[in-house]
């Protein structure tokens, strides 16, 4: 016999909030409770394993609210029934909660067909096929046009869920987490929204939970790991890698994700300034995915590989002042960048130009930050920008050289600061 699983959707919110253990957010949700103005409100261990049971109380009016503030969820998104949900109203259950879904992605809900209780099997492979072509179309379509029918498509699959059963729900539920996470890494990568990243990533890992797919919920754990780790919030950062890595174990995990795993983990280090702990990780992951794996990487594991890696260490190395490794490092990359790399070109050719202005060579910094602009007129990427403009800070020194003010006038020309507004 299968044991239960409990309410996966409030575990599911824990972890991604960051809180690894029931002790940490029964803790949170008392701190929260006082900020609230909420006096002698103390939630234990107790009552956190009780809720996170298979058939979850519902909450008491302090709890409900303290609940929600904290997770940024309503109660019924995070696995609770309301006690008014009795059996003469059990038949109006899945629309209800298709409603409430549908509004935590920001949709109203669409009329439904009361003649069916499910849809057929084929709805699963023909939601799949849009999910893959969203994340083809990711590689060279604006994220701001791109980014709208994603939504709208992960909303669809929230809709269908309430609506489908046993295997096509599974299958299902696994391509809304998979449309969920590209989402999320439009508005966290390309439209620098990380707020708005952090609550669709939520909802990706609960897709991933029903969908009972840990390599699923692996990456999405990985991807919430850049959030704090950007911020210099080492500790929250190498928590969620830890749970990811947990989830990776689960699962039959190839030698590329793993490698992955180890450049994520990487950044967040470099970011939090211990450069010598990521590249003992960039090393070792170079060393995990050159071995051999009897696991495939999953078809959505599109955006990683040697090059990737090797793009993860130049900017490791040049934040360690490793000048002329990372520029040998970064132009070997920008060899073996595939054709549908041109994102990834934009932040290459931006910390080219970091090494050349940190070497004090500004003319060789301006020509490399010109050329990704040129890349970012065809193919924008906030990420991208973002490395721009600190090499424009790191020019300070040469402001009156012409080569600067040439740059200046390419990044702050009318249709570059138009659409860096607009997007």
């Amino acid at each position: 016999m299968s044991r239960p699983t409990g309410n996966t959707k409030l575990k599911s919110a824990r972890v991604a909030m960051g809180y690894h253990s029931q002790q940490s957010l029964a803790d949170a949700l008392t701190a929260a409770a006082e900020a609230l103005g909420i006096r002698g409100l103390s939630i234990g261990v107790r009552q956190i394993r009780r809720w996170e049971s298979a058939n979850p109380p519902w909450p008491q009016a302090e709890c409900r609210k303290v609940l929600t503030h904290l997770l940024g969820q309503d109660l019924e998104g995070l696995g609770f029934t309301p006690p008014w949900d009795t059996t003469e109203a059990s038949t109006d259950r899945g629309r209800r909660s298709l409603t409430t879904t549908l509004a935590a992605v920001g949709l109203a809900a669409v009329p439904t067909r009361t003649d069916v209780t499910a849809y057929p099997e084929s709805i699963a492979a023909d939601f799949e096929a849009v999910t893959r072509s969203h994340r083809r179309l990711y590689w060279s379509v604006a994220p701001a046009a791109l980014h709208p029918s994603a939504f709208a498509h992960a909303g669809l699959g929230c809709a269908l869920l309430s609506e489908t059963s046993g295997r096509t729900r599974k299958r299902l539920a696994a391509a809304v987490a998979e449309s969920l996470m590209l989402v999320g890494r439009i508005e966290f990568f390309d439209l620098r929204e990380p707020d708005r990243a952090s609550d669709t990533w939520l909802r990706a890992l609960q897709a991933a939970a029903e969908a009972d797919d840990p390599l699923l919920g692996a990456a999405i754990l990985a991807h919430t790991a850049f959030i704090p780790g950007w911020e210099g919030r080492r500790e929250e950062a190498l928590e969620r890698m830890v749970a990811a890595r947990t989830y990776a174990r689960r699962s039959k995990t190839s030698a590329e994700f793993m490698a992955w795993l180890d450049a994520v983990e990487a950044e967040c280090e470099t970011r939090c300034g211990n450069v010598r702990i990521a590249l003992n990780l960039i090393r070792h992951g170079e060393d995990t995915i050159a071995s051999e794996s009897p696991h495939p990487s999953p078809e959505w594991m599109d955006w990683f590989g040697p090059a990737r890696l090797a793009a993860f260490k130049g900017n490791t190395q040049l934040m360690a002042g490793h000048l002329p490794q990372a520029r040998a490092t970064l132009l070997a990359v920008l060899d073996e960048l595939l054709p549908e790399g041109e994102k990834q070109a934009t932040v290459v050719l931006g910390d080219l130009a970091a090494v050349e202005a940190a070497a004090g060579n500004p003319e060789e910094a301006c020509a490399y930050a010109t050329r990704a602009l040129d890349q970012l007129a065809v193919t924008w990427y906030a990420t991208g920008m973002d490395r721009v403009r600190e090499v424009r800070k790191a020019l300070a020194s040469w402001k009156h050289e012409r080569c600067v003010r040439d740059l200046d006038d390419r990044l702050y020309g009318w249709s570059t600061t138009v659409s860096a507004l607009a997007r």
